[in-house]
C-alpha cells in the first residue's frame, strides 16, 4: 500500500501532480513533433544540427522565466540541456536519414 493511503488531502495533491505530469509529457511530445520537423528542414537545407547561440539565448530567457515562477533556475537549465541534447540527437538522425534517402 502506498504511503499516505487514505489521506484525502494527500490524494488530492497527488491527483493534481499526476495531471500536471501528464501535461508535461504531452507538451514535450508536442515540442518534439515540431523539433523533428526542424531537424528534417535543417538536414534538407544543410544547416548544422545544433545551434549553440540559440540554445544559450533560450537558457538565459528560460532561467528568468523559472525564477519568475519560483522554480530554481539551475534546475530549469539542467532540464533544458537534457531536452536540447535529445533534440540534437534527433536532428543528427534526421541528417543521416536524409543522406541515406539522397543516396538511395
Amino acid at each position: 500500500m502506498s504511503a499516505g493511503a487514505g489521506d484525502e488531502t494527500l490524494a488530492g495533491f497527488r491527483a493534481s501532480i499526476d495531471d500536471i505530469d501528464a501535461s508535461l509529457v504531452t507538451l514535450l511530445g508536442e515540442r518534439f513533433t515540431i523539433t523533428r520537423q526542424v531537424g528534417i528542414h535543417k538536414a534538407r537545407v544543410g544547416l548544422p544540427a545544433a545551434d549553440p547561440e540559440r540554445e544559450a539565448e533560450q537558457i538565459v530567457r528560460l532561467r528568468e522565466v523559472a525564477a519568475s515562477v519560483g522554480l530554481d533556475p539551475s534546475f530549469s537549465e539542467k532540464l533544458l540541456r537534457l531536452v536540447f541534447a535529445e533534440v540534437r540527437r534527433e536532428h543528427e538522425l534526421a541528417r543521416r536519414d536524409d543522406a541515406t534517402a539522397a543516396d538511395g
